[in-house]
């Protein structure tokens, strides 16, 4: 309990323990007055609703045009919660842009991971990740990816974490690989494969980021499905 005491920053309500409280309702989960069973559920949802604010914050400081430095302060500032408040759901300025990290993946790895995984031929879903990654994607995005990679430059924690994301991304061009090795009775490697789409695809996303005029479909309808050929 000392530790505690002599901790500066400010928390969110404990959630408790069930079978420890002292008040009535205590142990039993459905205390109204002074139990604690009804107020477990509010503290938890406050903690996840001030979270979702610091990220949502940490995402709009790192999209944004950089005239705001990136700091755990200025965060907490635009989240609207107090400094101690944000250095208690993280402890610096990594854990930030690594939950940010994490916290992207259904906006651009989860979507490419249906795609692969829905029914149907290689044709079939090839042409689904063809059309999912022919969408332009959103600038905010686009703008959060690159503050990403410069981070990751300069702090291994984060280039870790992007890292096993941009492999998990990479890991759904393989498996789109793996369809069309089963329909053929195997007879090549489909890592390699998946891994030259994905480079390719990486390498078209970054030219249209630099404003390059390119028509994506057809291009990388032409890299699958050539590369598919050649696996022949």
């Amino acid at each position: 309990m000392a530790t505690r005491a002599e901790d500066p920053r400010p928390v969110d309500p404990p959630t408790g323990n069930p079978g420890t409280g002292s008040g009535s309702g205590a142990g039993t989960g459905t205390g109204t007055g002074t139990g604690t069973g009804t107020k477990r559920p509010r503290a938890s949802a406050k903690g996840e609703q001030t979270r979702a604010r610091l990220l949502a914050a940490a995402r709009e400081l790192l999209a944004g045009d950089g005239s705001v430095p990136f700091t755990t302060r200025n965060v907490a500032a635009l989240g609207g919660v107090t400094h101690g408040m944000c250095h208690y759901h993280f402890q610096n300025r990594t854990d930030l842009i690594v939950a940010v990290v994490e916290s992207i993946r259904p906006e651009w790895i989860t979507p490419l991971e249906e795609a692969v995984a829905g029914p149907g031929t290689f044709a079939e879903r090839a042409e689904r990740v063809v059309t999912m990654l022919s969408q332009p994607e959103g600038g905010d995005l686009s703008r959060l990816h690159s503050a990403l990679h410069w981070f990751a430059a300069g702090d291994e924690r984060v280039r870790e974490s992007l890292e096993a994301e941009y492999r998990r991304w990479r890991e759904c061009f393989v498996a789109l690989f793996q369809v069309l090795a089963d329909e053929r009775g195997g007879g090549f490697d489909p890592r390699p494969l998946g891994e030259a789409a994905a480079a390719g695809t990486d390498g078209l996303a970054a030219f249209q980021t630099l404003g390059a005029q390119i028509d994506s479909a057809p291009v990388m309808r032409a890299l699958v499905l050539g590369l598919a050929a050649g696996a022949a």
